[in-house]
């Protein structure tokens, strides 16, 4: 089901499609802090869940190759960042993370990339399907996810072989994330 709402970005007013699916699990999400894991200043507290890399989605590569050449933890979360400001104000998929918590998007996402690519990270988020499964992505809408994460990772010159080896650990995912 989707619904529209006003809301107010900056200074503009936008009309957004939200789903509701995704309003009511948001709203509804008690307060707690995971297990171990402590919330950073500006990061709302998720419920309690056993904090596992295997909740990445992906095996790590076994070496630090990748990870080095996406610039290491650096690269990364500047790589990240540029994703995420392309997915809220793309107009296609904008509307599905405006009401997410951006802090957590960025730390949990950066965890993950860092950790599949064979960085010294653990992955503290919840497992894909769970994290997705309220949201309804379609393939569209997958795909224009994808096409973001190109255009940063490009943005950032990580070279188009190594792009693939990321990619290559993510596709896998699109059944856990792809729900309609």
């Amino acid at each position: 089901m989707v619904c529209t709402f006003l809301c107010k970005r900056g200074s503009n007013v936008y009309r957004h499609p939200v789903r509701v699916a995704l309003i009511i699990s948001l709203s509804l999400a008690p307060m707690n802090a995971a297990v171990g894991q402590s919330p950073l200043p500006d990061e709302n507290p998720v419920d309690p869940y056993a904090i596992s890399n295997a909740n990445a989605g992906a095996t790590p590569y076994t070496h630090k190759r990748y990870f080095e050449q996406f610039g290491g933890q650096a690269g990364i979360d500047q790589i990240v960042a540029d994703f995420t400001h392309r997915v809220l104000e793309d107009p296609i998929i904008g509307d599905i993370f405006f009401a997410i918590d951006q802090v957590r998007f960025k730390r949990t996402l950066s965890e993950q990339f860092c950790y599949i690519l064979g960085g010294p990270c653990d992955y503290t988020g919840r497992p894909m399907q769970s994290l997705h499964e309220a949201h309804g992505i379609t393939q569209r809408e997958f795909n224009v996810l994808v096409e973001n994460l190109q255009l940063s990772m490009a943005e950032f010159q990580v070279p188009f072989r190594i792009q693939n080896k990321l990619l290559a650990k993510l596709a896998p995912m699109s059944s856990e994330i792809i729900s309609r």
